[in-house]
Formats: structure tokens, sequence, C-alpha cells
């Protein structure tokens, strides 16, 4: 089963260009069951609450087309727990980063 997080409330942001997921000796890492490869994008999440800085993992053969500064929506974001080693955490999913109508970033080009 999957649970999907409510972002109607929520404004996000790209805080950082998209980055090749890896594993732990830089390689990138793909999906287990597509050996689809797995992307990095840095959002800033806003709400009434503040703001905090998640990375959401997306799976794609090209990285999400989203630049640096542009508003953007995850479409299906799910946060799913984990534990190992004794540490834990939250890791966010989302199955596409599509960039908000008529929003511009500082680098982005419209064409």
């Amino acid at each position: 089963m999957r649970l999907l997080i409510d972002t109607s409330k929520v404004t996000f942001t790209v805080g950082r260009e998209v980055q090749p997921k890896t594993d732990q000796n830089g390689q990138q890492r793909f999906e287990r069951n597509t050996n689809v490869p797995m992307w990095a994008v840095q959002l800033v999440a806003m709400d009434d609450g503040g703001a905090e800085v998640i990375t959401v993992t997306v799976t794609g053969h090209q990285p999400p087309k989203v630049a640096v500064g542009q508003l953007v929506n995850p479409v299906e974001l799910q946060a799913i727990p984990w534990a190992q080693n004794g540490k834990n955490g939250t890791a966010f999913r989302a199955s596409d980063i599509k960039a908000v109508a008529g929003s511009k970033a500082g680098s982005a080009s419209s064409s």
C-alpha cells in the first residue's frame, strides 16, 4: 500500500540542480524492479508553519526538467520511514516533479 502526502497547502521550490541518486561508491542507483535510473531533487517545502528542505527521489530515463528556484509540484509524493543500523529517518519519493505552469527560475529558459 502506498500512502500519499497531501501537498495542496505546500509550496515547493527547487533548491539545487537535479543530481543522480548515488550509492556509497558514488555510482548512480537504479530502481530494483525496472532498472530505471534514480534522481535526487532537493526541494524547499513551505507552508504556514515555515520551511523545510527535503530530498525527493524520482525515477526516469531522464532527470526531471526543473531548474533551481522554480516552483514545482511533486506528483504522488510519499513519505517512507526507514531504519537501518540504529539510524532512522524519512525518505521522500515522487512519481515525477513538474514545473508549476507559468513559473520561471533565473536559469530556466522558455523554449
